[in-house]
């Protein structure tokens, strides 16, 4: 079928249609699943049905972002099938990481009532590691952080469905659906057992903590105590959490760098220190959303963290999301010469182009006007020629000049 991606390549529009997931790229991939699904058991066979899932997810993802109404009832449909499958299986009756990405499939087709009577059966059935069990903070935070979205501002937030979700947790009971209210008792109680179980995690040796499920522990307790701070005491309790945590991670950090040498920079599994960074941007740009704030504290939150992790796309999105707002490009740009400077990794340059490219865009927008004529509002200042530079510094760095995605949006640029 002639020149066709395979899977994703859904960076570039292609007229009014965005580039998504074609038939035979699909085909392939679902092909590559089913038989891998006949190879593997046990411990492999339930990774690989998280993988499956979270793939299905990100196709339903794709269509609520281009607003496909059609696409997105037989997508949800089809993602449902597998998700109850799954778990239809005798070793997955148990598993959370499963209940958590099909209540988290529900909540995005838009059943919300749906969603919780999952969630809520799987905290019911996960026992009472309380914060102890990884799985069960991970359930609760995901939880937690879907209802908070759905409020309208913080006030009354203390007697809501996500405080009952974060109290509960630290009670190490039997898990009980919300009834309506929390009691403020239990709201102290919970506060205490947060405050000393981060303590204790952060006052261990941090160099012993090597494997990965410890990391995610901390990231999801951490995540935890900074939510049920910021609905119950208010945003600069939550953001004294994150800080306190990074300054302790940070401290142990060079000793384990030393270990592992340069590679440390770039994992394939975000450091436990990347993971709260990124929970402290995202609690931040949630609550400028909902009520007002100043925006200094997570520019610079961003800028510290880009310098640390230059290829971690999801700051890079925020960081780029928050400049748009900005007139003034220079200090954008300063920051991004000085990133790409000091790195090797690729994403730097692809986010400083699209950061240029938005810009002319809206200049254009602004140039072309209603009326007839064009109305220069906004001095057009050489951005074409300042993108073309920007694409062929790219393409001369090392990893730039093997990076197809790179070649084709110069290509597309171009034309």
């Amino acid at each position: 079928s002639g020149f066709n991606s395979i899977g994703h390549m859904d960076t570039m529009l292609r007229g009014r249609h965005q580039i998504g997931h074609y038939k035979e790229g699909e085909e392939f991939i679902q092909n590559v699943f089913h038989v891998l699904f006949q190879i593997f058991t046990g411990k492999e066979k339930s990774n690989l049905s998280i993988c499956w899932l979270q793939y299905e997810i990100s196709k339903v993802v794709q269509c609520l972002q281009t607003k496909k109404k059609k696409k997105l009832k037989a997508q949800g449909r089809k993602s449902k099938k597998l998700a109850k499958n799954f778990l239809k299986a005798p070793d997955n009756r148990n598993d959370l990481s499963l209940w958590k990405l099909y209540a988290y499939l529900e909540w995005l087709l838009g059943n919300t009532d749906d969603a919780r009577k999952v969630f809520d059966t799987a905290l019911c059935t996960a026992g009472t590691g309380g914060l102890k069990s990884a799985h069960l903070c991970s359930l609760s935070l995901l939880y937690a952080q879907l209802e908070v979205e759905l409020l309208e501002s913080t006030e009354g937030a203390v007697t809501s469905r996500a405080v009952h979700i974060l109290t509960k947790l630290t009670e190490n009971g039997p898990y009980v659906p919300y009834s309506g209210q929390v009691l403020p008792v239990n709201v102290l109680k919970a506060r205490k057992t947060y405050e000393h179980a981060l303590q204790d995690y952060l006052s261990k040796p941090l160099v012993s903590k090597e494997n990965q499920v410890s990391d995610d522990q901390l990231v999801n307790l951490v995540g935890c105590y900074a939510l049920f701070q910021y609905l119950t005491v208010g945003i600069d309790a939550a953001v004294l959490i994150y800080t306190q945590t990074s300054e302790k991670l940070g401290a142990s950090g060079p000793e384990k760098c030393e270990k592992t040498g340069e590679s440390s920079g770039i994992q394939n599994f975000p450091s436990a220190l990347e993971a709260v960074t990124l929970l402290h941007t995202n609690l931040l740009r949630f609550h400028m959303k909902i009520s007002v704030y100043p925006l200094n504290p997570l520019r610079e939150a961003l800028t510290e963290a880009l310098k640390r992790y230059p290829s971690n796309q999801s700051l890079w999105r925020s960081y780029i999301h928050i400049q748009r707002k900005s007139h003034s490009a220079s200090k954008a740009r300063r920051f991004f010469d000085n990133v790409t400077r000091s790195t090797n990794s690729l994403e730097p340059w692809l986010f400083a182009i699209q950061a240029e490219q938005m810009r002319k865009k809206l200049t254009e927008k602004v140039q072309r006007g209603d009326a007839g004529e064009i109305h220069c509002t906004i001095p057009e200042t050489g951005l074409t020629n300042r993108i073309v530079a920007l694409f062929e510094h790219a393409v001369q760095s090392e990893n730039g000049t093997h990076c197809p995605l790179l070649w084709r949006m110069y290509l597309n640029f171009m034309v």
